[in-house]
């Protein structure tokens, strides 16, 4: 029987660990936290979790556009939604613990043991868990990723915070300053915005998430600028100091900001120092992440990586698809090596973000030929309906084939929506193919069928 021992439990090495005990391997994953790793407990379930409140909040704030008043005052005046942070906190802690149950009640009906320790490589065969020494014929590292912070401002978990702090408040930042304008950042910052707090967002670019779809940043940045946030573009901070109140932010060209709190979000560094990777023979590249092939393969033998550590695409189901993929190839079993044009990702904004396959801004550099056809969501009803007017649905395919290229959805829960447009790219699948798939009517979905509508060619235009 094949021994495999994976040290990380988040989404890499639980989803790989199921996979091989699923295919008859015995299996011990190392994990000091618990299972589910911080991407469960401290990262993408608490975010998640926290931004789905407050998008409740927002929907209150919107909804007397709808014809909705809420009178819960007394003596006749019109009450407010009040956030109760503690107990907002509490139910984040709770939610991410009750889904690391959920994993770890998982991994031991599949006969996974999981050692609560923090492991290492003794060699590429050897993992050192705690007091114990297991020798292992696979080895999977999934150790994750830590924030970044800024050299001589480092966190202190009650003014300067990274993500992994914010659930120890007692209560709601009153003006929260935001370093960084990337997905995490413009997350956090719309999130607190539409639970109250005064908000500003530090972006040392031209505009917000400055790697994304250009379209959705520049809606995001709009709805952000009318909900009352303070967007500071080509601002780049250089340090962060603590008041007798709150914080001070100095910017390179001198300016500065002032807020009750200042939140972290510049970044990510691997978990890879002190594993024993390199002395095992397992090559980092500059910034200290694993360097894998399409297989999740290192350069050690029978060593395989996953997840954030190799800084590719720091997603949890791009972590997860890699942990499956070095599983599948480590037991011979049939695999196809990792596709990064197919992955779908979201940025769980309000709206959200969510896109697949190839990108605008390749498009415009000539790297790939399309055509593109973007929808506005104001024009579907069902965005009437329900008084969404932010947002879009574009969609690219090839220019004979028709093939679907990619996507981009800008919308109340376009991480559901972009499924289609994923699963179309996946497959192959034209816009002739998805023009004649039924949508529900009304449905924002039926945006995405329009879309495909709008792009199909009559056949004496390809020469048919």
């Amino acid at each position: 029987m094949t021994r495999i021992v994976i040290i990380g439990g988040g989404p890499g090495g639980y989803e790989a660990a199921l996979v091989a005990a699923q295919l008859g391997a015995q299996v011990t994953m190392v994990e000091q936290d618990g299972p589910g790793g911080a991407c469960v407990l401290t990262d993408c379930v608490p975010s998640k979790t926290l931004i789905a409140t407050s998008v409740r909040k927002q929907a209150l704030l919107d909804a007397p556009s709808l014809g909705v008043h809420y009178s819960g005052g007394a003596d006749g005046d019109a009450g407010t939604a009040e956030i109760d942070v503690p107990l907002v906190n509490q139910r984040v802690k709770e939610l991410a613990q009750a889904q690391s149950v959920d994993i770890g009640t998982r991994l031991a009906a599949e006969g996974v043991e999981v050692i609560k320790a923090a492991g290492r490589l003794v060699d590429p065969q050897v993992v050192r868990a705690g007091d114990r020494t297991i020798r292992a014929d696979v080895v999977l590292v999934a150790t994750g990723a830590t924030p970044r912070v800024l050299k001589g401002s480092e966190p202190d978990g009650e003014r300067i915070l990274t993500w992994r702090q914010l659930y120890d408040l007692k209560e709601l930042p009153e003006h929260l300053i935001v370093i960084g304008s990337g997905v995490t950042g413009a997350e956090f910052a719309g999130a607190y915005r539409s639970l109250g707090s005064e908000v500003t967002l530090v972006s040392s670019r031209d505009r917000m998430m400055p790697n994304e779809d250009a379209d959705g940043a520049e809606v995001l940045e709009e709805v952000y600028r009318r909900r009352g946030m303070n967007v500071m573009g080509r601002s780049r901070a250089s340090s962060v100091r603590r008041t007798s109140d709150g914080v001070v932010v100095t910017l390179e060209d001198g300016r500065t900001a002032e807020g009750s709190h200042a939140l972290m979000t510049v970044g990510m560094v691997p978990n890879t120092s002190g594993l024993g990777l390199e002395e095992a023979g397992v090559q980092l590249d500059q910034g200290g992440f694993v360097k894998v092939d399409k297989v999740s393969r290192t350069s050690a033998p029978g060593v395989y990586a996953a997840g954030d550590c190799t800084g590719v695409l720091m997603l949890a189901s791009v972590a997860a698809m890699q942990g499956r993929i070095a599983v599948w190839h480590a037991l011979g079993e049939a695999v196809q090596p990792l596709r990064l044009a197919t992955v779908a990702s979201n940025i769980f904004t309000d709206p959200e973000i969510a896109s697949v396959g190839v990108s605008q801004k390749q498009i415009e550099a000539g790297e790939i030929e399309a055509n593109v056809v973007k929808l506005p969501l104001a024009t579907n009803a069902r965005a009437k309906m329900q008084g969404f007017h932010d947002g879009f649905v574009k969609l690219f395919c090839r220019p004979h084939t028709g093939i679907v290229l990619g996507g981009v959805v800008v919308a109340p829960r376009a991480s559901e929506l972009i499924l289609a447009v994923s699963v179309a790219v996946q497959q192959r699948l034209t816009v002739d193919q998805l023009a004649h798939t039924f949508a529900v009517y009304p449905s924002l979905s039926g945006s995405i069928t329009e879309a495909a509508r709008r792009l199909m060619q009559p056949m004496a235009a390809i020469g048919i």
